[in-house]
């Protein structure tokens, strides 16, 4: 009997403990019988899977803090590249994770993918036990760590289709915003697990703080012992039961991936694609990164294009068997218009969200930890703040915010529409980024900079929530401009596309900071927010829009 994803009054099929072979959820009838529980308990396991694979993506945005206060032998700057290596791999990891579920199955998918982080998890914690360990070292790490950023495509993707298009806005927000407190749960639990010997002596022995650090309840003075480790070694607790949970509980929808095989079949397919993806973003840093560590060819708004477009030849040229076929149907999304600007929207929103949650603690290290002096001559001396504020006590704050409002946001659009929504935060966004750039100037050219620091953490709190509400609003767009087909790889593709925003934002508010002027950064995001709510409103709220929504 032929599968049917969408068809009301299909004869029922069977139901294996896997594959789910008939799936109608837009029928009310079969929703309430049997679709809801099947979906409810793919989207429980998907959400702390999610949430800690944005753990360990953005993991080294406090870890590179923490390196700092210890005296590991690297500069600021270096401490830069880990989080825009992570941020960058992770976005490319999106491009391949955008089509697993298709080519090889929801469940199968989410446990190889959960699994896979034990790596980076692993991996990092031996790593920072050491302080001679290369900058290489950390920089693979960072680049494998990418593969938790890679998972927010396929889980998205899946989770999609197992809800009604009226429960989606709330669905993909619930399962964004959830994931999303990874962020925060990094940000909160790195610090404090790093205070103690968690795992005694299997752990490794601690370092000694060489300046002071923090933590969500306080500061923590030079000279105190730390177990840096801990912030990669204790995700393995959740890591473990969490694949088990995977493997066992969840489903594949058959119509949504046909002819996927069998599960080892499906697991190669991910790891091909995965390996595709790695090498490709991995060449593209050893262009744009400069030496020792790569060539320094090309600036990053070269290294990304050409990043993107290569592996989606690579991923064309490696395909095999019914690999080619499935990934054909899903390349059609590039021919909608709507892709596009969906993409560019999806930018403003979750690009703003995970760059800002990336950048944001060393941001406020660099700027609110040193005293800015002009002496007679004119030059800037930048000198120890004593009164710096901790960005381990308040960098949290901000992506708990946008990660907390999330669903909220989708909430509203399934009510009012996600485009008028959008057009609302982007203005919101615009203002509060603007004021942002203006405040970081201030501190900048301040002896006492921690004074501006109250007003820059609200502006950055609004920002986040106005990207919190926004990313539920695009993705209630994005199910009402696409079919069941095409809305999976469409929230793939601009989440993944998205994603860079999270290796943008590193870069440029650290070449900027660098450069005496960090508030040109926050300007040029206050442009592209403009430009992109000309955009939306353009192709969604004029009266001859194309798709009036609302």
């Amino acid at each position: 009997m032929k599968n049917n994803a969408n068809g009301a009054g299909a004869a029922p099929q069977a139901t294996s403990k896997v594959d789910v072979l008939d799936w109608r959820p837009e029928d009310e009838q079969f929703w309430n019988s049997t679709g809801k529980k099947i979906a409810n308990r793919n989207l429980w396991i998907s959400v702390p899977s999610l949430l800690n694979g944005f753990a360990i993506w953005v993991m080294w945005g406090i870890l590179t803090v923490q390196m700092l206060n210890l005296g590991f032998p690297f500069t600021p700057a270096q401490m830069f590249t880990l989080t825009a290596i992570s941020g960058l791999s992770g976005a490319t990891l999106r491009i391949p994770a955008s089509f697993f579920i298709r080519i090889a199955g929801g469940r199968n998918t989410v446990f190889l993918t959960t699994a896979l982080l034990m790596i980076p998890a692993l991996g990092t914690g031996i790593a920072l036990q050491d302080k001679t360990t290369p900058l290489w070292v950390f920089q693979l790490l960072a680049l494998l760590s990418g593969i938790g950023g890679g998972n927010f495509a396929c889980s998205m993707s899946n989770i999609s289709p197992f809800f009604p298009k009226r429960l989606q806005g709330t669905a993909l927000g619930i399962n964004a915003g959830l994931g999303n407190f990874g962020v925060t749960t990094m940000q909160v639990l790195i610090p404090l697990v790093m205070t103690t010997a968690v795992f005694a002596g299997l752990g490794g022995d601690p370092m000694t703080l060489v300046k002071p650090s923090g933590t969500l309840i306080g500061k923590i003075p030079a000279g105190t012992p730390t177990w840096i480790q801990n912030g990669g070694f204790v995700w393995l607790l959740f890591l473990v039961p969490l694949a088990f949970l995977g493997f066992f509980g969840m489903n594949n929808i058959a119509a949504v991936s046909p002819g996927i095989g069998s599960t080892g079949k499906a697991f190669g397919k991910i790891l091909l694609l995965y390996c595709v993806a790695l090498l490709t973003a991995g060449f593209g840093l050893w262009l744009y990164l400069p030496a020792p560590t790569g060539l320094g060819l090309l600036n990053m708004w070269v290294a990304m294009p050409l990043i993107i477009v290569v592996t989606l030849l690579a991923m064309k040229v490696v395909a095999f068997g019914d690999m080619k076929p499935n990934l054909e149907k899903q390349f059609a999304i590039f021919k909608d218009k709507h892709t596009w600007s969906m993409t560019l929207l999806y930018i403003v929103t979750f690009g703003s969200f995970i760059g800002f949650s990336n950048a944001l603690p060393l941001a406020i290290t660099v700027i609110f930890g040193q005293g800015h002096i002009v002496d007679a001559s004119g030059v800037v001396k930048h000198v120890a703040n004593p009164n710096a504020p901790s960005a381990l006590m308040y960098a949290w704050i901000g992506p708990f915010v946008g990660a907390l409002i999330r669903p909220v946001g989708g909430w509203i659009s399934d009510k009012v529409g996600g485009s008028i929504v959008t057009q609302i935060i982007s203005v919101v966004m615009v203002g509060a980024s603007a004021a942002v750039g203006y405040v970081m100037m201030q501190a900048w050219g301040s002896a006492t900079p921690e004074q501006y620091f109250p007003m820059f953490l609200g502006l950055f709190i609004v920002l986040f929530a106005a990207s919190g509400i926004g990313n539920g609003s695009t993705f209630r767009t994005i199910g009402v401009l696409f079919d069941r087909d095409k809305a999976g790889p469409v929230l793939g593709w601009t989440s993944a596309i998205a994603a860079y925003g999270s290796f943008i934002a590193p870069v440029v508010i650290g070449d900027q900071i660098k450069s005496g002027t960090p508030q040109y950064a926050m300007y040029g995001f206050a442009i592209f927010y403009a430009l992109c709510l000309v955009l939306n409103w353009w192709f969604y709220l004029r009266k001859n829009a194309y798709v009036k929504n609302p």
